[in-house]
């Protein structure tokens, strides 16, 4: 068993940051937290100021949970009302994890159109199924496929594991970065609006998916990705006269809003308006 004792002056939450819906294969039992990233079966679990986990080395928890980053001043920085202030208050610790390019991108091709629970369970599926076995602190864990592994899946058979009509996304993402392996590197070396149209040219990557994956994979923290809970937040806290519906303008208008406003870190606060969903809007 490792330790990790975090320092008094930098916040960390793991129960907010790995239950906050930014990564899809982790889930709490009997106190501890499982999951499986970047190929490590990982159990970790957090007493007060306390790390304590299997699976994995001390540098890769530090990498993956972003320990090292100077969340106090990113949360000053984007601490501009009330609404953004309740929801700090409230979520104070949780940070963006760093996930690997591949799978989340995958991921968010699942996510389209569809709630938490259903996306872990294709994303599962996917693992158990064409992942390589690997075995953990909590037994048999599966590490998830690389893009020749589903490059080469028929397509009835990637459809079995809940895909949809998002089984052709996957197959074609999957064929595009067998051939080019440094996909993810190239994307890294991008402006932020390059790196997003550059994700936004794969078939089922829209908006959305793309900010997540730039914020979530890449560390592009200018981004703020939109979905149904983010944009009635904006809506009512910000921009009162918004439409019903969010439409690609309306999406622009909102992410671009977002940007000029809460500053490079605009992803954090994204993601602490969404943790905070009640306290947020009522504090304004």
């Amino acid at each position: 068993m490792k330790t990790i004792e975090l320092r008094p002056d930098q916040p960390f939450d793991l129960d907010l940051t790995l239950s906050c819906g930014q990564a899809f294969r982790w889930e709490k039992t009997n106190g501890w937290w499982r999951g499986v990233v970047d190929g490590r079966a990982v159990r970790i679990r957090q007493d007060g100021s306390r790390l304590m986990f299997e699976g994995a080395d001390d540098g890769f928890v530090r990498d993956y949970f972003r320990l090292d980053q100077d969340l106090p001043a990113i949360l000053s920085s984007i601490d501009r009302d009330a609404a953004i202030g309740a929801a700090i208050r409230e979520c104070r610790g949780l940070r963006l994890v760093r996930q690997p390019p591949w799978e989340c991108l995958i991921s968010y091709l699942c996510a389209t159109n569809t709630n938490i629970p259903a996306v872990k369970r294709r994303v599962a599926l996917m693992a158990e199924r064409y992942g390589r076995p690997v075995d953990g602190p909590s037994g048999r864990a599966y590490a998830f496929p690389g893009p020749e592994a589903l490059a080469g899946v028929p397509h009835g058979d990637l459809w079995d594991c809940k895909l949809g009509y998002r089984t052709n996304y996957v197959r074609e993402a999957a064929g595009y970065a067998a051939e080019h392996p440094d996909w993810a590197e190239r994307v890294a070396a991008l402006p932020f609006e390059e790196a997003r149209q550059a994700l936004m040219q794969l078939r089922g990557v829209g908006p959305k998916a793309a900010d997540c994956v730039l914020l979530f994979a890449f560390g592009f923290f200018e981004a703020f990705p939109v979905d149904v809970w983010i944009r009635r937040i904006v809506g009512e806290m910000y921009l009162p006269d918004l439409g019903k519906n969010c439409t690609p303008a309306e999406y622009e208008r909102i992410r671009r809003f977002s940007r000029d406003y809460f500053g490079e870190y605009a992803g954090y606060a994204q993601e602490y308006l969404y943790c905070a969903r009640g306290p947020a809007r009522r504090a304004a």
